[in-house]
């Protein structure tokens, strides 16, 4: 049973925290460019689909530590360091996600075919589209720099006695 819960949990986490990592990098230019081309339908529908993208798969990478939780428990390290220190991890990343990378995405996302003024999220000044961007893939390469380290943790599990 463990060996299934963890083919289980790392092909939920290929296929679920991969696509938000990859969408989550290409929307800060992909919204430059919609903003350069005011009009451009091809940039602004690039720009629709990356955040859709973020969105959903977002939304199925819950799988991902419900399947880690069940294989941590199987396996008896619940209480090991490297996967407390990974699941702490893991909701810095889904936090920086859900509270920093979708809303700044969905400001941009409103305001690409408007006067190119982004009121980023609630509480903070308006700032022009290029430094919204640039802050957005500041906080975006946050979550992949996260979910990096992450997935090093899994793999190297510090303290383990597999050898591996």
């Amino acid at each position: 049973m463990t060996k299934f819960l963890l083919a289980v949990h790392v092909i939920a986490a290929i296929v679920a925290v991969g696509p938000v990592t990859g969408a989550a990098s290409m929307f800060p230019p992909a919204a430059r460019r919609a903003f350069g081309a005011p009009g451009d339908a091809d940039a602004l529908a690039t720009t629709r689909l990356l955040h859709r993208i973020c969105r959903v798969y977002a939304v199925v990478g819950v799988a991902v530590p419900v399947f880690g939780f069940a294989t941590a428990s199987n396996m008896g390290v619940l209480g090991d360091t490297w996967l407390i220190v990974s699941i702490v991890l893991t909701a810095l990343a889904a936090g920086v996600l859900a509270l920093l990378v979708l809303p700044r995405q969905s400001a941009v996302l409103e305001t690409a075919e408007g006067d190119g003024v982004v009121e980023e999220v609630p509480g903070e000044r308006a700032t022009s589209a290029r430094a919204a961007t640039v802050r957005l893939a500041m906080v975006t390469g946050i979550f992949n720099l996260l979910w990096a380290t992450v997935t090093v943790l899994m793999i190297i599990r510090p303290g383990s006695t597999t050898g591996a």
